[in-house]
């Protein structure tokens, strides 16, 4: 990372405390929850990108019967994950260096991979591929439009990119996936641009 991005996984970890206390519990993201897991087998494994304290999102999942494995740059979130739900595996990594030899049913990636810079999004399609196992549920959020944007989190900025509609759908496609479903600002999310898609390689 360089630029503003640089700062993404320092700031979550200054403000973890505060940034789990706020993160809402209400799961107004569970429709697209719900669609997420009727593609995926009963006790399903998902690997969460960008999982922070476990709460509402893996929670959720773990609680339907799947396994979960999280992932989180912020060494404080990781540990409150455990805490929570320690009959699951979490680990303090980063998203675009995470590898374990093991093909996931679901991967998750809420409010996580937008704060990457456009180049490491597209390194990261790749990477989608080569962990989701057949017929695997992808679902990501990203930015509402293409290019960079800055948000602010505990008085600091916060980093967000997105690439294009079109690069998006091209991605996924060149790694296997198509889309299943695609709202960009979705009103009864929270306004999130969600993409949903499953891997059609055998």
């Amino acid at each position: 990372m360089s630029g503003e991005d640089a700062n993404i996984i320092p700031l979550y970890e200054r403000h973890a405390l505060a940034f789990d206390k706020l993160r809402g519990r209400n799961l107004f993201e569970r429709p697209w929850l719900e669609h997420f897991s009727a593609l995926m087998p009963r006790r399903g494994h998902v690997l969460d990108l960008g999982c922070g304290g476990a709460e509402p999102m893996a929670a959720f999942l773990i609680k339907r019967g799947f396994h979960v494995t999280g992932v989180d740059t912020s060494k404080t979130l990781t540990g409150l994950a455990r805490q929570r739900f320690p009959g699951m595996a979490w680990y303090q990594a980063d998203m675009r260096k995470f590898f374990i030899p093991t093909k996931f049913d679901g991967i998750l990636a809420w409010h996580s991979f937008f704060h990457l810079n456009a180049d490491d999004q597209r390194a990261m399609f790749p990477r989608f591929g080569a962990m989701a196992g057949p017929g695997a549920a992808l679902m990501f959020t990203a930015g509402h439009f293409e290019g960079e944007a800055m948000g602010e989190f505990g008085g600091e900025p916060l980093y967000h990119a997105s690439l294009s509609r079109d690069e998006y759908q091209a991605l996924l496609t060149k790694n296997g996936f198509e889309v299943v479903a695609q709202i960009t600002q979705d009103p009864v999310c929270g306004g999130a641009t969600v993409w949903l898609a499953r891997n059609i390689r055998r």
